[in-house]
C-alpha cells in the first residue's frame, strides 16, 4: 500500500473545499486483489482513513463528513460487519483524545439503535465531550442512508407540529444530521474504486457538491490523490445556477486554429511578417488580449521557447510564468502561472523540444491537467479537448521529421477540432 511519507503540501491559489464528503470503497477488493481476506483489506482501509483525515486537517479542510456504514450494509456477512464495527470502535478510541486537542466536534450521522450498544455508548461519549469545538468537525455516518435521514427528518417535523407555512429550506434543514453546522454542503464529494455513484449520501446537502471519482481503492488512497482531488476541486468554474463570474471566450475556433499552424508552420507565415507578429495575432485572438500585452506576452514565450532548445528548464519556466501572469492579469483569470509554466515546460520535455513524433499518454495526461488549470475546468471536461491537442501536436512532430505535407493538413484539423471543443467547454 502506498505510504504517506511527507505532509501534503498545495500549490499557492489552490481553492480549498469548506467540506469534503468521502465514500470509503474497495475494501473487499483491495484485498482480494492482494490474495487477503476481505478482513485485512478494512485495516488497510482503517489506515488510509487515518491519514486522509490529518491531510484534510492539514490543508485546512474544515468538515470532513466519511461514511463508514449504510443502512443497506446490514446485508453482509455477519462476521465482516462485527469487524467494521470493531474498526470503527478502535479508530474512534485512538483518535479521541487528539481530536480533542485540536479542536474537531466530533458527530454521528445515521441511526444509534441498531448499532452495537459499546459503539453507540462511544459515539455519544465522542459527540459530547467534542461539542464546543469549532476548529473542525468530522462527521462519521455509521448506519446511514440517505432517504432514511429524509424519512428521520420529515417525522420529527411532523412530531414537532411545524405548519406547513413555516416550513422552508432554512427550517427543514434545522431537521437534517447536519444541522447547526457551519458548512453542511459538501463542496467536493470523493468516492474511491472507482464506482460512479453517491449511492444516497446526504442527498439534501448535496445538490451543488462538485463530484471526483477515484479509481484505486481506498487502501491506495494517499496524499497524492488528495492533493489530485483537491486541485481538479480548485479548477472547477462553480455556477450555483447563476451566471460564471470568469471570463468568456470568444474566439474563432478555425481563425485560432489557423494561425497557431501558421506560427508552427514557419514557410506558410506571410512574406513581411515575423515569427513574433503572427505569434501576437495568435494571441490577441485567442485570448482577447490589447496588442501591447500580446507584445509583451510574445516576447517572453519566444525566450521560453529559446531557453528550453537549450534544455535550461529554469529559465524557461520563469519566462512561461511571465508569460502566463500577463495573460492571466490582462484576461481576467485566476489561474496560477507558475503552476500553468511548469506543467508546459513538462509537456516540452516530453516531447524533448519536438525531437520525438509520437506522444505518450503522460503528455495527454499533462495536457490535460494544463487546460484544466489555466481554463478552470474539470479533468473530465478537459478530457476530449487534450486527447485532440494531442493529436495536433503529433500530426504537426510527423510533419517536422518529414513524414510529409499531409500531416500539416492533419494537424490543421485536429486543431480546429481541438479549438472547437475548448471553446464549447469555456465559453
Amino acid at each position: 500500500m502506498p505510504k504517506n511519507t511527507s505532509k501534503i503540501t498545495l500549490p499557492k491559489g489552490t481553492i480549498i473545499p469548506n467540506h469534503i464528503a468521502v465514500i470509503l470503497d474497495g475494501n473487499g477488493r483491495w484485498a482480494r486483489s492482494h490474495g487477503l481476506p476481505t478482513t485485512k483489506g478494512h485495516e488497510a482501509g482503517a489506515k488510509a482513513l487515518e491519514e486522509l483525515l490529518q491531510n484534510c486537517r492539514d490543508v485546512g479542510v474544515h468538515t470532513l463528513t466519511i461514511w463508514g456504514f449504510s443502512t443497506e450494509n446490514w446485508k453482509r456477512p455477519p462476521k465482516e460487519v462485527a469487524k467494521i464495527m470493531e474498526l470503527v470502535q478502535k479508530v474512534l478510541l485512538k483518535h479521541l483524545d487528539k481530536s480533542k486537542k485540536e479542536g474537531v466536534r466530533f458527530v454521528h450521522i445515521g441511526r444509534k439503535d441498531r448499532l452495537p450498544k459499546p459503539l453507540a455508548m462511544l459515539l455519544k461519549r465522542a459527540e459530547e465531550e467534542t461539542k464546543n469545538n469549532d476548529k473542525y468537525i468530522l462527521n462519521l455516518a455509521l448506519d446511514y442512508g440517505g432517504r432514511d435521514e429524509l424519512l428521520r427528518a420529515v417525522k420529527k417535523i411532523i412530531k414537532d407540529g411545524v405548519p406547513a407555512d413555516e416550513l422552508d429550506e432554512d427550517k427543514f434543514s434545522q431537521y437534517l444530521d447536519t444541522a447547526d453546522q457551519p458548512y453542511p454542503f459538501p463542496d467536493l464529494f470523493i468516492r474511491t474504486s472507482g464506482e460512479l455513484r453517491t449511492s444516497g449520501l446526504l442527498p439534501w446537502q448535496m445538490v451543488y457538491t462538485e463530484f471526483y471519482f477515484e479509481e484505486d481503492h481506498l487502501p491506495d488512497m494517499n496524499a497524492d490523490k488528495l492533493k489530485a482531488a483537491i486541485a481538479d476541486y480548485s479548477r472547477r468554474r462553480r455556477r450555483f445556477g447563476g451566471k460564471d463570474r470568469l471570463a468568456h471566450f470568444k474566439f474563432k475556433p478555425e481563425l485560432t486554429a489557423n494561425l497557431e499552424l501558421a506560427w508552427w508552420r514557419l514557410s506558410k507565415i506571410p512574406e513581411g511578417q515575423s515569427f513574433e507578429g503572427y505569434a501576437v495575432k495568435h494571441l490577441i485572438e485567442l485570448w482577447g488580449l490589447s496588442t501591447s500585452h500580446a507584445a509583451s506576452a510574445t516576447k517572453h514565450f519566444i525566450m521560453a521557447l529559446r531557453h528550453g532548445k537549450k534544455d535550461n528548464w529554469v529559465k524557461a519556466r520563469t519566462s512561461l510564468a511571465k508569460f502566463y501572469k500577463l495573460i492571466r492579469d490582462e484576461a481576467k483569470l485566476a489561474f496560477e502561472p507558475s503552476i500553468a509554466a511548469s506543467l508546459q515546460v513538462s509537456l516540452w520535455q516530453k516531447t524533448e523540444n519536438g525531437k520525438k513524433a509520437h506522444l505518450t499518454q503522460e503528455y495527454e495526461d499533462t495536457t490535460r491537467q494544463l487546460l484544466s488549470e489555466v481554463y478552470r475546468i474539470s479533468n473530465y471536461q478537459a478530457g476530449k479537448v487534450a486527447h485532440l491537442r494531442a493529436l495536433a501536436t503529433i500530426e504537426k512532430n510527423l510533419a517536422e521529421h518529414g513524414e510529409g505535407d499531409e500531416h500539416w493538413s492533419k494537424a490543421e484539423e485536429y486543431l480546429q477540432l481541438y479549438y472547437k471543443a475548448l471553446k464549447e467547454r469555456i465559453a
